[in-house]
């Protein structure tokens, strides 16, 4: 076949050629930034409070809990307040349902003792934290006065809770 000078000179310029192959490939590069800003934020779920049947005659008030969900970004600072609710002549430490002209009172507070008001001035009468980016849960505890006058119904009311951050 080829003589091994003719095999060598094939496999000297099938080297070249494959140098030259390899020295036209090129790469460049760069780089590019990538960012995202984290906004403090915060979403509040609050859980209605069902104080179910009052006994009006009963000589102790009627007690029950309920909770109020916040979420806020982690490290965001943040206040939960309640307002004094729709019923009229109402303030935070002395709530009313209403049915009709008809009024039930009822008090929320910030403690299972039933000591704190909970309201609307911070520092005062709300409850502080800082998110955590996860849910994070605060009790409400709720009140009926014992031996109040209101004839028999169905009395209700609304509070709007408020998460400031």
């Amino acid at each position: 076949m080829f003589s091994l000078l003719a095999r060598r000179a094939i496999l000297g310029l099938a080297l070249t050629a494959a140098a030259a192959f390899n020295a036209h490939a090129a790469t460049d590069s760069d780089t590019m930034a990538i960012t995202a800003t984290v906004v403090a934020s915060c979403s509040v779920d609050a859980s209605d409070l069902l104080f179910g049947d009052y006994d009006p005659v009963a000589a102790s008030p009627l007690d029950i809990g309920t909770s109020i969900g916040v979420t806020c970004t982690n490290g965001t600072a943040y206040v939960v307040s309640l307002d004094e609710g729709l019923g009229a002549g109402a303030t935070v430490a002395s709530r009313r349902m209403t049915a009709g002209a008809d009024t039930l009172t009822y008090s929320l507070y910030r403690n299972a003792g039933r000591t704190n008001v909970w309201g609307e001035t911070a520092g005062v009468n709300t409850v502080a934290g800082t998110g955590s980016g996860a849910e994070q849960d605060i009790d409400v505890f709720g009140r009926v006065p014992a031996n109040q006058t209101a004839p028999a119904g169905a009395f209700s009311d609304t509070v709007t809770v408020t998460v400031t951050y």
